[in-house]
């Protein structure tokens, strides 16, 4: 298994704001790579190998402790997928922040790509991939990802997923920046939407799988037995009946997508707030490349439509990459074309070179938006393909199929995350990650466009056979679950005081939201980067002890209060790995380093320090284990 061997890269250090940030050309994910220690507690380990029982526990619960042989947390692609192969072999938990299709599945407009043509192949899918994440990407994963894409789409069409087809029969393949081929397989412009809809009706005929929505996930449950810190389970914060309750399991599967609420525009939904990225780093699991934040280049601009909405939108309308790939075209304001100004690939540019590109242009120009014409194209043909897009740009009266679309860069994709190995796996025992949390080497620098769901897809299936192995190997007997401290609801403090808090919690998660666009966007320097590293830190301390003040208390949780730890948390991780990256290699463009070095062409990995000065967001809630 890849990252089993000691590492031989000397790693370089520096001091980041309490992080140890190391930059590796190779991580080892062994036990012995994480020395970080924490308390430790006794629980009774039984490593018979020869125990093949298939433990059905999940009867043997009350109301606020729920045990289950696998927790997954998040019922996006990555979560679903994984629940669907896992209940073969016990009883599953899918915990989700709100209703089971709330997720960044969901808003996935474009497709998912994989080598389906026979003028195509695996290894075009993979220089694609290692260009488009300008040669960070690791190659391993690159090529088990594009070789196994194939069977995953099969399997999503066995369990009853609906993708266009041609005339001829075949499916029909789109084209997206990057790519050289037609590879993007799609349903219309919903084919997330499809997927979802698909892996949800398998998983409500499952007996073995059972979904908990509106629970919000506040820590992961861990221990140490040694240099290993093994994960339990999760607490988890049931947002309608505002009770906490606790999930062991012997597996953990973290799928909770991404964190684009850190920026002001995002078109992920209002659940991503980094809750998966946070809970692990204070549960010890290793971070990596998290200075690469992908904004889309082409998110719906409602200044420039015809009739404003009535709102400000909770997420941004995303108008998928497949729009360029059609052959749509991007004018500024004055009407004039300026992709090939920067860029020979012009439109079809991978993401950040045409985020970056518009940036520039509004920037010189004062303007808020620029325009994507597709209006071109035959009407009908438009209409076939994106019917999702001309519907919601008509009720606002635009009819894209004769006037250009108002488009603007927006907060989209995360491609660092928790560092996973080639099965998903962490360097703690029992967590495995999938999709957009998991940092698994494939995107490098920058996503190739419609690589994001393949990867959820692959990774979800090669996390199952090492899930498996560890539920049947490992008997770890969780004789108390109240061997860590339970988090408790603020019932003891007044109404209006959990009012005033929500209320300043909001106006602090705004200000947090502009230091990122304005200091950590598409375009960076250092002094801006330090200027947001100092202005998060004094913000969060004013946060911190307004709450106190209020008589807020160390193990209290709310659903805003803990979304906003979680921002502060992933903003920090942000901001100190875009300042260990001296260079511009991809997403991370920064002007004190325009230049690629080919000496830096190493991921970013991040460690927990023991000598951070913990704050709220930084601390697992029940770090003092009864």
């Amino acid at each position: 298994m890849r990252g089993c061997r000691p590492c031989r890269t000397p790693a370089r250090h520096w001091s980041v704001s309490g992080f140890a940030v190391s930059v590796l050309r190779r991580v080892c994910m062994s036990s012995k790579f994480s020395c970080i220690k924490s308390h430790c507690f006794q629980v009774i380990f039984n490593r018979n190998h020869a125990s093949r029982r298939n433990l059905k526990i999940s009867c043997f619960q009350d109301s606020a402790t729920k045990y289950f042989d696998f927790v997954v947390i998040g019922s996006g692609v990555a979560g679903l997928r994984y629940a669907l192969e896992v209940s073969k072999r016990g009883s599953v938990a899918v915990i989700t922040k709100a209703e089971p299709h709330e997720s960044n599945t969901n808003y996935a407009q474009g497709g998912v790509s994989a080598v389906l043509c026979p003028s195509d192949s695996v290894e075009n899918h993979m220089r694609d991939t290692i260009v488009a994440g300008v040669h960070l990407c690791d190659e391993e994963t690159v090529r088990v990802v594009c070789t196994e894409g194939p069977d995953r789409i099969k399997e999503l069409i066995a369990i009853g997923a609906l993708f266009d087809h041609g005339e001829d029969g075949n499916l029909h393949l789109a084209r997206e920046g990057g790519h050289s081929h037609r590879r993007i397989v799609h349903a219309a412009d919903m084919t997330g939407r499809e997927i979802e809809r698909a892996l949800l009706k398998a998983v409500d005929d499952d007996p073995n799988i059972s979904i908990f929505e509106h629970h919000f996930a506040i820590d992961l449950l861990t221990s140490q037995d040694e240099s290993d810190i093994y994960c339990h389970g999760v607490d988890t914060l049931n947002t309608e009946t505002q009770q906490v309750v606790r999930f062991i399991s012997k597996v953990t599967l973290l799928a909770s997508g991404g964190a684009g609420h850190i920026y002001p525009t995002t078109t992920n939904p209002l659940v991503a707030t980094g809750d998966g990225v946070a809970m692990a780093h204070r549960a010890q699991a290793v971070i990596s490349n998290m200075e690469f934040v992908q904004f889309h280049p082409t998110a719906l601009a409602d200044e420039g439509l015809p009739i404003k909405p009535n709102k400000r939108r909770e997420n941004a309308f995303l108008i998928t990459e497949a729009v360029r790939g059609d052959g749509g075209i991007l004018y500024n304001q004055s009407m004039q074309r300026f992709m090939p100004l920067y860029d020979e690939r012009e439109e079809l540019a991978p993401r950040d070179v045409v985020a970056r590109s518009i940036d520039d242009q509004l920037k010189k120009r004062g303007k808020k938006y620029v325009l994507l014409d597709i209006s071109h194209k035959p009407r009908q043909e438009i209409l076939a393909h994106f019917p999702n897009i001309a519907a919601e740009c008509l009720q606002y009266g635009l009819d894209i199929t004769s006037m250009p679309i108002p488009v603007v860069p927006a907060a989209h994709y995360m491609c660092g995350g928790v560092q996973a190995g080639l099965h998903g796996e962490t360097n703690i025992k029992g967590l495995y990650v999938a999709g957009e949390v998991a940092c698994t080497g494939l995107h490098g620098a920058n996503r190739l466009a419609s690589n994001s769901l393949l990867e959820a897809l692959v990774f979800a299936r090669r996390a199952v056979r090492p899930s498996i192995d560890h539920l049947e190997c490992l008997s770890l007997n969780i004789q108390d679950s109240n061997m860590w401290a339970r988090p408790v609801l603020p019932l003891s403090l007044k109404s209006n005081t959990v009012r005033d808090i929500m209320l300043q919690t909001r106006v602090i998660r705004t200000e947090l939201q502009s230091i990122m666009w304005e200091s950590v966007g598409i375009v960076r320097s250092t002094s801006r980067l330090k200027t947001a590293e100092w202005k998060i830190g004094e913000l969060e301390i004013e946060w911190e002890k307004f709450l106190f003040r209020q008589g807020w208390e160390l193990t209290m949780v709310g659903l805003e209060a803990c979304e906003m730890r979680n921002l502060f948390c992933c903003a920090k991780l942000v901001v100190n790995s875009a300042l260990a990256r001296r260079e511009s290699r991809g997403l991370h463009f920064t002007e004190d380093f325009p230049y690629l070095e080919e000496s830096k062409r190493k991921p970013t990995i991040i460690l927990p320090s023991s000598s951070l000065k913990l704050t709220w967001s930084s601390r697992q809630l029940h770090k003092e284990p009864h």
